[in-house]
């Protein structure tokens, strides 16, 4: 049986682009917000909100389509190894051999 925590994307790890995504849109996406908000006139609470979405909107599409160039170039969330290779412990172990049925023997 295949451990829960393991996982076997054809291509591109789309769980790992956008928990990648969610993090470095915090990350880079905050300081740019700020930044940008120091020469930006915002009077009231709605200018602000709005001007955090807009800004925030187009952070997000940068870094969501950089995440995913970058996974689909360099094969990244899942190392590069074949999931049924490695056991729980982390080390490299020899995948179970399968019958027809698709037990195993």
């Amino acid at each position: 049986m295949q451990p829960v925590e393991t996982s076997d994307p054809d291509g591109v790890d789309y769980g790992w682009v956008m928990q990648t995504t969610f993090v470095l849109t915090i990350v880079v996406g905050a300081p740019v917000v700020a930044a940008l908000s120091l020469r930006t006139p915002l009077p009231t609470w709605g200018s602000r909100v709005t001007f955090a979405i807009r800004v925030g909107a187009v952070v997000w599409i940068v870094v969501a389509i950089s995440v995913f160039a970058y996974a689909r170039r360099y094969d990244a969330g899942d190392g590069g190894e074949d999931p049924d290779a490695i056991d729980r412990d982390g080390g490299d172990a020899e995948p179970e051999a399968l019958d027809r049925d698709g037990r195993t023997e």
